[in-house]
C-alpha cells in the first residue's frame, strides 16, 4: 500500500503520514490502531524491525528469540526420534 493510499484511508494528510514515518511527530494511540487494522498486521509490528517478525501460515507470528526457543525443541525432538529409528533398524536387522 502506497503512503498516499494509507493516509487517505486512515483520514489523514499524506504529509502528516510522512512526518510520522520520519519520526518528526507523535502518534496518538488510536492512529497506531487505525495503521494496523489497516495493514492487517498487529500493533506491535509498527514498532519492531521486519526481519525480527516472522508469519506461519496462519499469520501467527513468532518473534526471534521465540523461534529459538521453538528451534531447541523441535531439534530435541528429532534428535529423539532420529536415535529411535536407528533403535529399531538394529533390531529389525537382528
Amino acid at each position: 500500500m502506497s503512503q498516499e493510499q494509507l493516509s487517505e484511508k486512515a483520514d489523514i494528510s499524506a504529509k502528516h503520514l510522512s512526518t510520522i514515518e520520519r519520526g518528526l511527530t507523535f502518534v496518538s494511540a488510536d492512529l497506531l490502531e487505525k495503521f494496523a487494522c489497516l495493514l492487517e498486521i498487529p500493533v506491535f509490528c509498527l514498532f519492531v524491525n521486519e526481519q525480527e517478525v516472522f508469519y506461519n501460515e496462519k499469520g501467527v507470528f513468532y518473534s526471534d528469540a521465540e523461534l529459538s526457543k521453538i528451534n531447541m525443541i523441535v531439534e530435541k525432538h528429532l534428535a529423539g526420534a532420529i536415535e529411535e529409528i536407528k533403535a529399531d533398524i538394529r533390531r529389525n536387522q537382528s
